[in-house]
């Protein structure tokens, strides 16, 4: 894994993402750029002067290139600035789920090497027994202070404006580890290089359409790849962007309806919720073009909803985000073709997006035929260098330049792709093939479900059964059997869930989507209770 500095040659083709931010202030100067939660505004020249001192105050502890620095917070302005120093200074951040706990940060510090962790004080005390005993480990306060710790806001005011500091990572020079949120296993540390972020960032401002002078929010946490990415599509586009500390919808909606949000990133969850306020059209949207969606599937009630109330522009992106970027998008033109009469484009996820060579492969790597479900498989600029310390993961998931995303599809005959599920949410029922997806689609349909996931629990005879986990809108009643027969009239008799369970809500993961691992767990742990009941 490549670490060093040492591209910064006079011949290197473009700036690194690392010099945007002074490239940033030097064109846009006093326009606002980052917006905090009470309303306050940072111009990106304000922006550049407090990062660039505080990379400077990162060099002086010698957290630069080599060196590795853990963020454990929520959103913030600040947390968006140690980022951004970061890139300045050459150290690799590694931002992590601030849903974790102690044995969790532990393992990951550990991984990663961190040398440094940058935390909020309400997490102070989750490092006690956290840091490993076999390196020292500088714990630096995000916001406040605490006795024996340097605070982001005293390293920055202890150093004066200062020369400009060009970025010391670029091309394979590695910028950031990300962790996958665990809802598959044990979280995997997915090295990203300056190369594939600087990529992401130039593909998702092509292919969103965005424009200078915009003002986005995204609701996925800095943590994640979209929500860290959105911050660097407003600083490369010369626009401003919302920075709360966690969802919220009544808090989002305020400012979709009085603080002149102009785009939107968000998932189907948050979405819905915005979308249950009461109070959610009482105002028209003039000022909002577009939501981009993805992270989890949108059924086709959902999304008619989303085009009656909001009347934006909506974009569809999909794509293994943190190991590979955006890989297909479905645009607005797509939507309005849905609309004028192809609903069935409510389905899709679009099509490849420009610079991502994209195939469906059966599980030896051959192209499966148009119409079948198959594995995609994606070759571009904007896949990840690698797991960390995993080269046999490495080499299974990147074959000879291709990255297995692991994610189910099928391409009908104009193109457009249809997801399936990913392989290790594929349920075999009596070795049938049955696609979570599809059973999801139908139940959303159902005037009481509010929220539907569908899973794979383990049954003697088929070997794995169907199960679906609902939570309903508000006040709404249904039993089983009607739920059953809703989807006998619309599905396959194998694909009709045996098992229905009814949840106040849906667990979910650091990143807001459906926790279906932990739902898997507590479905199977209510069967063998109603197991153990009829028993007795």
């Amino acid at each position: 894994m490549t670490t060093s500095g040492g591209a910064r040659s006079a011949g290197r083709p473009q700036l690194a993402v690392g010099d945007w931010l002074a490239a940033g202030a030097r064109k846009y100067g006093s326009a606002r750029f980052l917006v905090a939660a009470d309303g306050t505004e940072s111009s990106f020249a304000e922006t550049h002067d407090r990062v660039n001192r505080l990379a400077r105050a990162l060099l002086d502890r010698e957290l630069g290139v080599g060196h590795r620095v853990a963020i454990l917070a929520t959103d913030s302005v600040p947390h968006v600035e140690v980022v951004l120093a970061c890139f300045t200074s050459g150290a690799v951040f590694c931002d992590l789920n601030f849903r974790m706990k102690g044995p969790e940060i532990r393992r990951v510090l550990e991984a990663a090497g961190c040398d440094a962790i940058v935390v909020e004080a309400r997490y102070l005390e989750l490092l006690d027994g956290a840091l490993p005993s076999d390196r020292g480990i500088e714990i630096i306060t995000l916001d406040g202070s605490a006795p024996g710790h340097a605070s982001i806001e005293q390293l920055i005011s202890a150093q004066p404006s200062c020369a400009e500091i060009p970025a010391q990572s670029i091309g394979e020079d590695v910028v950031s580890i990300a962790f996958t949120s665990g809802t598959t296993g044990t979280p995997k540390g997915v090295i990203q290089s300056e190369r594939m972020f600087r990529n992401i960032i130039y593909s998702g401002i092509r292919e969103m359409r965005m424009q200078e002078g915009a003002f986005r929010y995204a609701g996925a946490p800095l943590f994640h790849i979209s929500g860290i990415g959105s911050v660097f599509y407003s600083l490369a586009s010369g626009s401003a962007i919302l920075i709360l500390p966690q969802f919220e919808a009544p808090t989002v909606l305020h400012w979709m309806q009085h603080g002149g949000l102009t785009d939107c990133t968000l998932i189907p969850t948050m979405i819905s919720a915005l979308l249950e306020l009461p109070d959610v059209a009482a105002v028209p949207y003039d000022r909002l073009r577009s939501i981009l969606y993805g992270g989890a599937p949108m059924t086709p009630a959902l999304l008619r909803r989303t085009i009656e109330v909001f009347g934006c522009e909506l974009y569809n992106g999909f794509g293994a985000g943190t190991e590979a970027g955006g890989q297909t998008m479905l645009y607005p033109e797509d939507h309005d073709a849905a609309l004028a009469g192809r609903e069935h484009l409510l389905g899709s996820i679009g099509r490849p997006v420009m610079g991502v060579d994209l195939r469906l492969c059966d599980d030896e790597m051959n192209d499966v035929p148009r119409g079948t479900v198959g594995e995609i498989v994606t070759r571009s600029d904007t896949v990840m260098h690698g797991y960390l310390d995993q080269p046999e993961l490495t080499a299974r998931s990147i074959v000879d330049g291709w990255f297995r995303a692991g994610d189910m599809a099928y391409m009908d005959e104009d193109g457009y792709l249809y997801l399936a599920t990913r392989k290790a949410d594929m349920i075999i029922r009596g070795g049938e093939n049955v696609y979570p997806v599809e059973i999801e689609a139908v139940l959303a349909e159902h005037p009481a479900v509010a929220e539907v996931a569908v899973v794979g629990l383990p049954d003697d005879h088929w070997g794995e059964i169907v199960g679906a986990a609902l939570s309903l809108h508000p006040g709404a009643q249904v039993d089983t059997q009607e739920l059953r027969e809703f989807c006998r009239a619309r599905l396959a008799s194998y694909k009709v869930p045996a098992v229905f369970t009814v949840f106040p809500s849906l667990p979910r993961a650091g990143t807001g989507k459906l926790d279906k691992r932990s739902l898997t767990a507590s479905m199977e742990a209510a069967s063998v209770a109603r197991t153990g009941e009829a028993s007795r």
